[in-house]
């Protein structure tokens, strides 16, 4: 439900002590861009990862640079092999997947890749005693089997029909990471890995510096350094793109505009990734207001989506109605929900919630009213907040918006609504089972509302463990249908990634992306094969 992650602030004093760096190597127009050379790049970023293990959840869904999966997306989001040599054969009725391994791999320290490192990866995640949240996206795995160093079987216990989008998951060396903790050890800041670039610092709440990997079996970048620049604070990460001490950076769209048509300067190019990025509104079944049932149709009904879109996303994106965005093949058509301002009053009326003195609906003493959290330097979230509270406020609920980091918000999520956000296009058991099976609840960042609906348990249940399509779509249709009646979070936007890059990088591509962005998607998902002008 967030990008991962945000930590503390010192948001301008990071900026800054980049802006020093930067401008020491090069300065603005003289081609050699942010990082000093022209085979370096600096790009901005919003968010930095709570580790860098793959075993803790880093890179889970690809593109994480220090890594590979047995597989990977090209840019139109099919899988294609990595450290597999080809795709998986499947068998036993779709609970066998073998992957042949690509030959003569070896890890950035110079040891070789085999099956063994499968293995461990793929355990270690599922023991009870590493801290992976995401663990659960991988209950289907009976057992992970080597055959000799170059063959892995992935045994199921039932026919996962999304388990090949599993395997992108970043491969972790047994004999570095197997001999540290798991949860505490050197590996979750300091990893190796077969990936095209290596670690060389992690500055926390400043910049993860990268050096490419000469020895990368996919051959060596061209882009030599790589810096991602942790820049939380939006206005602040574009003066320093407009400054000339980033080469790109990811911006929300009123701060991105100005450079569609090539830019200001002309030496920027603007880019545009369609994505399943939402913003929602977490109703914690906790608060008296926010878990009602009544309260949150009435909100689901009265919140004006499309005023959304135009003004703040300035129509780079589209209504949400559901994790599913209304253009994919798994929404489920006719559960769209008409603004419509009189009947979320009439909702509201019928239910006994009635107009108090101070213009606040009460009901057995009770005023309509409850606290909303987004998160600090996040003006998307921020403008998000504020439109919901004004559209509540028309209904007599009072919607208290306020800001502050993770460490904040995370203990008050229990009982407080979080404007937050979601999103996988890999397949729809990624997004809707961690985000509304009720055994999740209160699981880190899973069902952040504490969602229970049985009818929403069964259908996810039968959607991940059946391998039919068409069982599949019938029960995420169920479970659409089911937030149209008691939606426990009112889903707001699916939001368009905007990106700004300087041109010497040639014509860059972007994926269709996940919530978590900019560190692992944008323009330099695959920087790796960028091109650099010499």
């Amino acid at each position: 439900m967030r990008a991962r992650s945000i930590r503390g602030t010192g948001a301008v004093a990071a900026a800054a002590s980049l802006a020093v760096a930067a401008t020491a190597c090069s300065a603005p127009g003289d081609g050699k861009g942010a990082g000093g050379a022209k085979d370096s790049a600096v790009v901005g970023i919003a968010y930095e990862p709570d580790t860098l293990s793959p075993l803790l959840g880093y890179g889970k869904d690809g593109n994480s640079k220090i890594f590979d999966g047995l597989l990977t997306h090209d840019a139109d989001m099919k899988l294609k092999p990595a450290l597999a040599a080809a795709l998986p054969k499947v068998g036993d009725d779709g609970k066998t997947y073998t992957f042949k391994l690509r030959e003569g791999v070896k890890f950035s320290d110079g040891k070789p890749f085999t099956a063994k490192d499968v293995v461990f990866t793929y355990e270690t995640i599922l023991d009870k005693k590493t801290n992976n949240a995401a663990k659960t996206e991988l209950d289907a795995v009976r057992q992970v089997e080597a055959k000799g160093d170059d063959t892995v079987v992935f045994h199921l216990k039932y026919p996962y029909a999304p388990f090949a989008e599993r395997t992108v998951l970043p491969i972790a060396p047994e004999h570095i990471a197997g001999k540290q903790d798991v949860n505490t050890g050197e590996f979750t800041t300091k990893p190796v890995g077969t990936g095209p670039y290596e670690l060389v610092k992690w500055s926390k709440g400043e910049k993860l510096t990268f050096k490419a990997n000469p020895g990368y079996w996919g051959g060596a970048p061209k882009v030599k350094n790589f810096t991602m620049a942790i820049i939380k604070d939006d206005d602040i990460r574009a003066t320093r793109l407009d400054a000339g001490e980033l080469d790109g950076a990811i911006l929300p769209p009123n701060l991105a505009k100005k450079y569609k048509n090539d830019g200001n300067d002309g030496n920027k190019a603007s880019y545009a990734a369609k994505t399943f990025d939402y913003r929602v509104v977490t109703l914690p079944t906790g608060n008296k207001v926010a878990g009602d049932a009544d309260i949150r149709r009435a909100l689901d009904t009265g919140v004006d989506r499309k005023a959304m879109v135009d003004s703040i996303l300035d129509g780079a994106g589209k209504e949400a109605y559901g994790p599913v965005p209304t253009d994919s093949p798994w929404f489920t058509k006719g559960t769209e929900r008409r603004h419509d301002l009189a009947a979320a009053k009439r909702i509201l009326d019928k239910a006994g919630w009635k107009p108090g003195k101070s213009g606040v609906r009460e009901k057995d003493g009770v005023q309509a009213a409850f606290p909303l959290w987004y998160l600090s330097g996040d003006k998307l979230r921020q403008d998000h907040a504020l439109a919901y509270a004004s559209d509540a406020k028309k209904l007599g609920i009072k919607v208290a918006v306020q800001a502050g980091t993770w460490e904040v918000i995370q203990p008050r999520m229990p009982k407080d609504a979080v404007l937050a956000g979601g999103g996988s296009p890999a397949d729809p058991d990624f997004d809707q089972y961690t985000l509304l099976k009720s055994s999740l609840a209160g699981d880190g960042f899973n069902n952040m509302a504490h969602y229970d609906n049985p009818k929403v348990d069964k259908a996810l249940d039968k959607a991940r463990e059946s391998g039919e399509h068409a069982e599949r779509q019938a029960a995420y249709d169920t479970v659409q249908r089911e937030l149209v009646k008691n939606p426990g979070y009112t889903f707001l936007t699916h939001i368009d990634h905007l990106y700004v890059v300087d041109k010497r990088f040639g014509d860059l591509t972007t994926q269709t992306e996940p919530h978590d962005h900019g560190l692992a998607s944008g323009p330099w998902w695959n920087v790796e094969d960028w091109q650099p002008e010499q």
